[in-house]
């Protein structure tokens, strides 16, 4: 199958247990492993982490890229750093803290190679708390891409940790740019602008990484306005209407800013999630 790197990114809040198990289910638990993968080092980490980091980079000196930065700058950033960095045309996306399924890439690379005119795949995941074994939720997105088109009027389509994506089609639309927990819906939009083509496949991806706080990091003025801003620049492109611009602000204002974080979390568990 063609080759492929893989970009991630760690910083001092990462633990180096959970970097570890994700490392391994790319590197040893995989049926097909990627040839590179592009790890930013986003600002210093303890030394715990440090030296995990150092062990793969020893253990996989011919596969294991680690660009490391003295500041850390946003994940968008970071991303950026890693495509450009990347050896290969594809490339696939990859938290430090979740878990590829073993098939992931196999199947990614399959959907691919038999969809040449495709420039962007992602998958289904699924979200565990503590255990692996413990899937609290799925999100499911759509297959097709004009389904994919139709929803992102509303809600992001892609799993961001799921995505394998051709690595010209990204830099088309301008790369990764820095914005605010949404760099991965910004860059989509930016790709449909440039009438980029995606999928999904209907397999779970990867097992993602939840916890109790996960929502109340989703609330907030900060937040609100990342989401707005890109739905403002959609409205400005002709991509959705000011009806759908009107509808979209006032359920983020309510979710986002109006909710307590208990009650958004019933939100975001009950309509966004499908139960395991």
């Amino acid at each position: 199958m063609e080759k492929f790197s893989v970009c991630t990114s760690v910083y001092k809040n990462d633990k180096p247990e959970y970097v570890r198990v994700a490392l391994d289910s790319m590197l040893v638990n995989q049926s097909v492993k990627p040839n590179e993968i592009v790890l930013v080092q986003d600002g210093s980490v303890p030394e715990g982490l440090q030296q995990v980091l150092h062990e793969y980079e020893s253990k996989y000196p011919d596969v294991m890229n680690v660009i490391r930065l003295e500041k850390n700058g946003g994940l968008g950033n970071a991303l950026k750093l890693g495509v450009e960095n990347a050896k290969y045309d594809i490339c696939a996306r990859m938290d430090s803290d979740d878990i590829c399924l073993y098939d992931r890439f196999e199947k990614q690379l399959a959907y691919l190679e038999a969809h040449p005119e495709c420039d962007i795949v992602g998958g289904q995941m699924t979200e565990f708390i503590d255990s692996p074994d413990n899937i609290v939720g799925r999100r499911e997105v759509p297959l097709s891409n004009d389904e994919i088109y139709e929803f992102m009027k509303s809600r992001c389509a892609l799993n961001h940790v799921t995505v394998m994506f051709r690595k010209q089609a990204v830099l088309k639309a301008g790369n990764y740019q820095d914005w605010f927990w949404n760099e991965d819906y910004y860059l989509w939009v930016r790709m449909m602008m440039a009438k980029c083509q995606f999928a999904n496949i209907p397999d779970v991806a990867v097992n993602v990484r939840s916890g109790a706080d996960q929502y109340a990091r989703r609330g907030g003025k900060k937040y609100f306005d990342s989401e707005i801003g890109i739905k403002k620049l959609m409205l400005e492109k002709g991509m959705i209407t000011r009806k759908e611009y009107i509808v979209n602000y006032i359920q983020r204002f309510i979710i986002q800013l109006m909710l307590p974080n208990s009650v958004r979390g019933w939100v975001f568990r009950t309509f966004a999630r499908k139960n395991a």
